[in-house]
């Protein structure tokens, strides 16, 4: 398989999974500011919509949006437990999760990635997920992990997307939970692998 990333992007969430599933994999860099691989090769080509991350299966076929390509990843290592199975109530709730990360969390980050946005604007998109995240640090008192006292694709998603919060001036010093989480899934081998193939961690 290959995944297309883009360093400390939301494909890092895939990359965290893929080796946490312990499944070979080759990872090449698509840079979302230039869209050109390492060889020349202009990443529209391969995704005409030109963001990451997208996931190639070993006959050719191609996967794009981040929460589908870790369901994916999961039920190829079903023994590692990245997701319910299939079918489950406790899937549902998996994909409740991933939903609410996608478009509560993801989405708000991207105006505050735009130096376009106005500082008006950006002031209100950080008051938002701080709301958010106060609900995201509710649901992980006395657990681990979202689900849990086990590691899942939802947990890999939620990290990615948090770890750009001291980068955009989201305060989430208010947020305990989420703080002890960041930092119980930055030790995971897995992440710490992730984090330094893509240049993040030393």
């Amino acid at each position: 398989m290959k995944l297309y990333y883009s360093p400390g992007a939301c494909s890092l969430s895939p990359h965290i999974v893929l080796r946490e599933a312990g499944i070979a994999f080759e990872a090449l860099k698509a840079p979302t500011k230039t869209h050109k691989l390492d060889d020349g090769t202009d990443y529209y080509t391969i995704n005409p919509l030109g963001y990451v991350p997208l996931l190639e299966l070993d006959d050719g076929t191609r996967l794009a949006e981040g929460p589908a390509i870790v369901q994916y990843i999961a039920d190829q290592a079903p023994l590692k437990n990245l997701a319910p199975a299939n079918g489950t109530l406790a899937r549902y709730r998996l994909q409740s999760l991933l939903t609410f990360i996608g478009t509560e969390l993801h989405k708000n980050y991207s105006p505050l990635f735009n130096p376009a946005t106005p500082e008006d604007y950006k002031t209100s998109v950080r008051e938002k997920l701080v709301s958010r995240y106060k609900w995201v640090d509710e649901q992980l008192a006395g657990k681990d992990y979202l689900t849990g006292e086990h590691f899942s694709v939802a947990d890999a998603y939620l990290f990615t997307v948090t770890t750009w919060a001291k980068h955009t001036g989201v305060d989430l010093s208010a947020c305990a939970n989420v703080a002890a989480f960041m930092a119980r899934v930055a030790a995971r081998p897995a992440v710490q692998e992730a984090l330094k193939a893509e240049g993040l961690a030393k």
